[in-house]
């Protein structure tokens, strides 16, 4: 296992969960910016991704990674189980990120 695992099921194959430190969390609102916007726009007559948007949330999504990995190691978890994300929008322009799982003391299976 690495330094710290974080893993969308409620187990992990070859380890087990010997403390349960409860759930922790990570979000992160942001907002579209006027330049973005316009590009977005350009992007949108002619179609394809728009990748000023997909950056902007994959920072929104490392953020909140953070958050939560910072919550799960504070309150000394090796891990984090049954992660989840959820996203919505709060304002017209604007999107929250919402990460969460349950933090947990991993040791390998085999350990007595």
């Amino acid at each position: 296992m690495s330094d710290f695992l974080i893993v969308t099921t409620p187990s992990v194959p070859g380890y087990r969960i010997t403390r349960v430190f409860g759930l922790v969390r990570g979000n992160t609102v942001r907002a579209r910016s006027i330049g973005r916007d316009i590009l977005a726009l350009f992007r949108n007559i002619v179609g394809g991704e728009v990748p000023e948007y997909r950056k902007l949330m994959a920072e929104s999504r490392e953020q909140s990674l953070e958050q939560m990995t910072d919550e799960a190691r504070e309150l000394g978890a090796n891990a984090i189980v049954a992660v989840r994300m959820t996203t919505s929008m709060i304002a017209s322009g604007m999107a929250e990120i919402l990460l969460f799982g349950t933090a947990v003391w991993l040791e390998p299976a085999d350990a007595e």
